[in-house]
């Protein structure tokens, strides 16, 4: 039983490492390629295990979706979720892309292109972040005029109110995030200061719009403050 429990669990582990390892793009939208590797590893990984009743089976079950809770747990905080989950990845910013993250990430510019597409984009100077999240999805923030029933549509035209970039998640400084809008943990300490906050372990989450370094911040439980 031991001997079954620990092959179960290493080859548990060596397969999420080889999915991890196969990048976002294959969780987005399965190519032929990406089902048949997968398929295989699969079934590699099966024909080590020799399962005898279904005691044993149950056992296996058991500890796999043990195992799967205890990741879920993990990937709750900032540090390890990074590990098991990944970050997100900017393909487009400001209308522009971002030839160095698409080959990162291993994401063809035509799957990018059809994503974006199937969310209604074709023009990307429409699109202010498109972003490949960690669940293999593409995230997609317009323009304001090319948002539906856009105040383009109706005559009028507004001026560029900015994106809330995420500097705080879980009581976490985002420093990526915050070298996206030239700014350092000083600055931000200020503005967390300023809002009426001491520790940023306080904060649950906190952003900053790129346009004019408007500076918002919520703790969870119902405190407020902005600067």
């Amino acid at each position: 039983m031991l001997l079954f429990l620990g092959t179960l669990l290493v080859l548990f582990a060596v397969t999420v490492i080889v999915v991890r390892f196969m990048g976002k793009s294959a969780l987005s939208q399965f190519t032929p390629h990406d089902l048949i590797a997968i398929f295989f590893i699969i079934g590699l990984a099966m024909s080590v295990l020799e399962v005898e009743g279904i005691f044993q089976s149950s056992i296996g079950i058991v500890v796999v979706i043990v195992v799967h809770i205890l990741l879920s747990k993990l990937s709750l905080y900032n540090k390890l979720n990074k590990l098991v989950i990944g970050e997100p990845t900017i393909f487009i910013k400001h209308g522009k892309l971002i030839r160095a993250n698409l080959k990162k990430s291993r994401f063809s510019l035509s799957e990018l292109l059809a994503s974006i597409r199937s969310k209604g984009y074709a023009d990307i100077s429409n699109i202010q972040y498109a972003i490949l999240e960690p669940s293999g999805d593409i995230s997609v923030l317009p323009n304001e005029n090319a948002m539906p029933v856009t105040p383009n549509m109706l005559g009028y035209q507004l001026e560029y109110q900015g994106t809330p970039i995420a500097v705080i998640v879980e009581g976490e400084i985002q420093h990526r995030n915050l070298e996206l809008i030239h700014k350092d943990r000083d600055w931000l300490m200020e503005k967390v200061q300023a809002a009426g906050f001491t520790k940023v372990n306080d904060i649950f989450y906190a952003s900053v719009r790129d346009s004019d370094h408007s500076f918002l911040v919520d703790d969870g439980e119902g405190k407020h403050g902005s600067s």
